[in-house]
């Protein structure tokens, strides 16, 4: 992919560059498998932008990348919604979030009327559609450095559609088997394991690096906004007009992102050149990613509280019904709690993403708060106070993860970038598959808390340690490396 129209780049061994992209990245280290000709995302600034100094530590300083405002006033919340591409994303984003939260609804109260209210049927359905990304997302990422990613985002996009269309359809018709919803599900998954990391990494396309803490933010926003409305709207229409035209719906909902996409100024993308297809290059990808410690301890903090720490698929229902004694509407009801805490901590990411670059103590301050919050949430003696804790559960868990994604996209290498957001939605879903069976073989053993308890335990424990880790290594200096190591009291 070519570089953008008004994009300015700078050489190699360019001072400023170098304090710029010293500022920008967190690293521990230089990779030894960095080009010494390819341009960082931090070296890579519109027209519009205004010089900046270097910070005083990685990660903290002020996003300078956004045209100065006359009155003085800081980037607002909304501050990527300037940028005319990301606008028309965004605003299909909302739209086909919300199909996509009432398909999964919908989904799963198919599969239990074909079934008899089957949870191994249930159970089935969602590994086909999970397994796709362990077997695809890395080389969704080499397809993502190598390919135009709005092109494959619309093809994407066209085969998700037809995938929620087919199935509506055999619905609708009363041919549907269970046998079909299976092989739909992993058609949709392998569509998704694909899509989810060229998305991630479009985004910096989108509205460049400047802003991409302040998207990424965004973007968590209407995920959690259509994961409140989207069950509530799908349980109304399965009630009045069934599952098929649920499906049927998503399906039109998903044009949106499509006509988004098509509408698209593609001038204006800060796109890096094109990968040139190669051997090995799946591997030059896990070799950078290795030779970055701060990326490795990321993504292993990342792996370690997603799988341990984050099982609210299984742990809430395990709660509601071993714990209080609850039926649907006790889960639906806590499963609600949470979203509100995650949208609130979206929303306070995106803020905080328009005025200021994602930090490394914000992210294991999240984990460790994360964790607390987590092990005082399963302790809770009565319902009402459990669902009052999910809150600033959900809170801490998107404050988390917002900056743990703002920081592996933005201290990449532009023509890195789908590669290592390939590996990072690996290590962030990777582990679903064993903290799900985990925290139920937890929960038979010592209660239906002791999931809640333990992962949150264990989410605070890695966050301490990865800060330690970090602190003792000898590139980290500084205030950044001080601060550290009084968070961890060494």
């Amino acid at each position: 992919m070519g570089g953008a129209p008004g994009l300015v780049t700078t050489c190699a061994g360019d001072t400023r560059s170098q304090r710029r992209h010293a500022d920008l990245v967190p690293t521990i280290e230089e990779s030894p498998h960095r080009p010494p000709h390819v341009d960082t995302a931090a070296e890579a600034v519109t027209t519009e932008s205004t010089a900046a100094g270097p910070t005083a530590e990685p990660i903290v300083g002020p996003i300078t990348g956004s045209p100065p405002d006359p009155a003085g006033r800081r980037p607002g919340m909304f501050n990527s919604l300037t940028v005319p591409n990301y606008r028309l994303f965004a605003g299909g984003q909302v739209v086909s979030n919300i199909g996509t939260w009432m398909q999964r609804v919908a989904q799963d109260w198919l599969v239990l009327v074909l079934t008899g209210n089957d949870p191994v049927a249930l159970g089935i359905a969602a590994a086909l559609q999970f397994l796709p990304t362990v077997m695809f997302s890395m080389w969704a990422g080499v397809l993502a450095d190598r390919l135009d990613k709005r092109r494959m985002l619309v093809v994407l996009q066209v085969g998700i559609a037809l995938c929620a269309l087919v199935l509506g359809v055999l619905d609708l018709t009363g041919l549907v088997e269970l046998w079909q919803v299976y092989l739909l599900c992993f058609v949709l998954g392998v569509f998704t394991a694909v899509e989810v990391p060229v998305r991630q990494s479009f985004v910096a396309e989108m509205v460049g690096s400047d802003r991409l803490p302040n998207a990424v933010a965004l973007n968590s926003t209407t995920f959690n906004l259509a994961r409140i409305v989207g069950p509530a709207i799908a349980g109304i229409a399965i009630t009045t007009v069934g599952t098929g035209w649920v499906f049927v719906a998503n399906a039109v909902a998903t044009c949106a992102v499509i006509a988004g996409l098509v509408a698209m100024n593609p001038a204006a993308l800060h796109r890096s050149p094109a990968l040139r297809r190669a051997k090995g290059q799946l591997a030059e990808g896990l070799r950078y990613v290795r030779g970055r410690r701060d990326l490795v301890i990321v993504m292993a903090l990342v792996f370690w509280v997603s799988t341990f720490g984050i099982t609210f698929f299984a742990t809430l229902a395990i709660v509601a019904a071993t714990v209080f004694h609850r039926d649907a509407d006790g889960y639906g009801l806590l499963s609600t709690a949470l979203a509100v805490g995650t949208f609130a901590g979206a929303l306070l990411s995106a803020r905080r993403g328009a005025r200021a670059r994602p930090r490394l103590r914000t992210l294991f301050v999240a984990a460790i708060a994360f964790g607390v919050l987590e092990v005082a949430a399963g302790l809770m003696p009565t319902f009402l106070a459990f669902a009052i804790a999910l809150v600033p559960v959900g809170f801490a868990v998107m404050t988390f993860m917002t900056t743990a994604n703002s920081i592996v996209q933005i201290s990449v290498e532009p023509q890195m970038r789908g590669r290592v957001m390939g590996l990072y939605m690996l290590v962030f879903l990777g582990g679903n598959p064993v903290g799900g069976p985990v925290a139920g073989w937890a929960a038979e053993q010592w209660g239906g808390r002791s999931p809640l308890v333990i992962g949150g335990a264990l989410a605070a424990l890695a966050a301490l340690v990865g800060a330690a880790l970090l602190a003792r290594s000898t590139g980290m200096t500084g205030r950044m490396a001080t601060r550290t190591r009084r968070l961890v009291g060494a």
